[in-house]
């Protein structure tokens, strides 16, 4: 049976997702490390220990065939993306194998900029009205598909 996966971690969508989880009957698991506390009805939260990639590699390891991944790290988006799984991000953008290497190629762009003393203007502010309804547009589409 499908599962959702959050990648807790700073995700302005976990209430969206649960209550779309909960509408499909779909469990929902909510993946956070130690440095977070989240408690929510209707969804299971896994804590894991503070660590470089530490909840990235608990989903991974979680993961099956079409299981759905809310995050919004690229890195993670693609190890979803080799086990079959679906990921999208807080805003609605579903990652696939057409849009995920030049994501993974911008952030290590950007990296290279930062690391050699670069500056780089940041993401603009979320808009919630806007980015919540294209998340749930297209995680509900998502969900649908099964």
């Amino acid at each position: 049976m499908r599962k959702i996966f959050i990648d807790a971690d700073g995700c302005p969508v976990v209430d969206n997702t649960i209550k779309l989880g909960k509408k499909y009957g779909i469990e929902v698991l909510i993946l956070c490390d130690t440095s977070h506390y989240i408690n929510k009805e209707y969804a299971k939260t896994i804590t894991v220990s503070k660590g470089a990639d530490s909840v990235d590699f608990k989903i991974v390891n979680m993961l099956n065939k079409n299981d759905v991944v809310i995050t919004q790290d690229y890195g993670l988006a693609c190890m979803c993306l080799a086990r079959n799984a679906v990921a999208i991000n807080q805003d609605g953008l579903v990652f696939n194998n057409d849009n995920i290497d030049a994501l993974l190629l911008s952030r290590h762009t950007a990296k290279k900029i930062r690391n050699s003393g670069g500056k780089l203007k940041g993401n603009p502010r979320r808009n919630k009205n806007i980015q919540d309804k294209k998340f749930e547009e297209a995680l509900e589409k998502i969900l649908q598909e099964t």
